[in-house]
């Protein structure tokens, strides 16, 4: 991605391994699908870089991990969370998403722009920005919004969004309102470098829709949105971006007719690409039956073991770019009253790990996939700045150390996120990050340490 203004060198900023040292992770199993590794290997960090990468590094370090047992990654990826900030602090700040990030194993994540203000001037950009950095956690990345207040009337100042530090641009929570809408910000993204992302959802169709309309729905006599709303805004971005030649990115694709018009528009050379979440991966419409809006209340909705089953194709065939947690916060206040008037939302950054791994548990996919699915996929789908999501030499020392042997049950009461409206809360899982590095910096250690 071209650096506009600040964009990309703000938010990389993050951490920037001043006085970090050398350190040395010894011994480790290194999946790095960037540099298409995955064997044991000793990886030098140094001045907050990739120093080296070899099956033995005899360089000296200022402290050394013993990896042995252990998976050493990219520091993971998460290109669609809701920190929140600024406007709606009681449900999460930047602090909190940023200590879940890092205790997730992730380094980087992309926030979406459904702020109060929303993020669609380049100040508030900035302020994200900045206030990732004070942090000196993860590196927080804006996203600006595709048009001004995300009221889909008018196109954002997108060229000063990106001078302000934004990475993407998206009205995430609405769709792009207007194919005309859509059509100029993409043509305009791409003399940016930069991607659209799009919140697929035909609205009049979903309107007063409150779970999948299948039979489940008609089973419990609620409301649905049916699957077309999604196929349709899918096939409008993909008909535009083609016209276009310019890339879009598809937000948490749920549906069969999405991921085939995904992978048909790939086949044809459209530059599309497309991310799905853990939950619409692993659950289906049926855990609404258990009426807990905290947990199942999302949007898109849990659908149907159909679209569950042609996510988890679209996950084996490569369809599928990125996993991202759509991490959305939300009060216990907020989500625990009646079904109809709950927010849609759930938390996921410190649960898409595990979650990720079920999906390896059940030979969906095999580690080295799970890895790229949360590393250099997302990195590469929108375009993030050069040595994102690889452990190439050179690359910022952004690591994740994972224990992926030790099994236990996910509690909610324990995350770092202020929120706990999870839907695998209680469940049994494996694997964790023990190290997170930002920029050559431990930012977490074993027992979930943070400075």
């Amino acid at each position: 991605m071209a650096d506009a203004g600040t964009g990309a060198g703000a938010g990389a900023g993050a951490g920037t391994g001043a006085g970090a040292g050398t350190i040395l992770i010894r011994g480790g199993r290194v999946v790095d699908p960037a540099s298409a590794r995955d064997g044991g290997f000793d990886v030098l960090v140094r001045d907050g870089k990739i120093a080296e990468v070899a099956p033995k590094v005899r360089a000296g370090a200022d402290r050394t991990i013993d990896a042995r047992g252990l998976v050493v990654a990219p520091g993971l990826v998460d290109i669609h969370v809701h920190l929140r900030e600024p406007g709606y602090e009681t449900k999460e700040t930047i602090a909190d998403g940023a200590r879940a990030a890092v205790a997730g194993g992730f380094t980087t994540v992309c926030c979406m722009p459904n702020t109060d203000p929303p993020l669609d001037t380049r100040a508030a950009c900035e302020f994200v920005v900045g206030e990732g950095l004070r942090q000196g956690l993860a590196r927080v990345l804006p996203i600006g919004c595709v048009s001004k207040g995300r009221k889909g009337d008018e196109l954002a100042e997108l060229a000063d969004l990106a001078r302000g530090g934004a990475v993407a641009f998206s009205d995430d929570g609405s769709p792009v309102k207007t194919s005309v809408l859509l059509r100029r910000a993409v043509s305009y993204a791409r003399m940016l470098d930069r991607v659209i992302i799009d919140h697929c959802e035909d609205l009049d169709l979903a309107r007063g829709g409150l779970m999948h309309e299948g039979l489940v729905s008609l089973d419990l006599g609620m409301p649905g949105k049916p699957a077309a709303s999604e196929d349709l805004v899918v096939a409008r971005d993909i008909s535009i971006a083609e016209t276009e030649h310019a890339p879009i990115h598809i937000a948490h694709a749920s549906t069969l007719g999405a991921l085939e018009l995904v992978r048909q528009a790939k086949r044809r050379g459209v530059k599309v690409t497309c991310e799905v979440t853990p939950h619409h991966a692993l659950l289906t419409d049926d855990e609404v039956r258990a009426f807990d809006a905290s947990r199942h209340k999302m949007n898109p909705p849990l659908r149907s073991r159909e679209h569950v089953e042609a996510i988890l194709e679209g996950l084996r065939d490569g369809t599928v770019d990125a996993i991202a947690s759509d991490h959305a916060p939300h009060t216990r206040d907020e989500k625990e009253v009646e079904w109809g008037l709950a927010p849609d939302g759930v938390i996921g950054l410190e649960s898409t790990l595990p979650a990720t791994l079920k999906l390896v548990d059940r030979g969906v996919i095999g580690l080295f996939r799970a890895i790229e699915l949360l590393t250099l996929g997302p990195a590469v789908a929108i375009g993030l700045p050069k040595g994102t999501g690889t452990l190439a030499a050179g690359a910022p020392a952004d690591i994740a150390v994972l224990d992926l042997e030790t099994r236990y049950p996910l509690e909610s009461a324990v995350f770092r996120s202020r929120a706990r409206n999870t839907p695998f809360d209680g469940m049994t899982v494996r694997g964790r990050a023990v190290f997170t590095l930002v920029a050559g910096r431990i930012v977490l250690e074993p027992g979930g340490a943070t400075p």
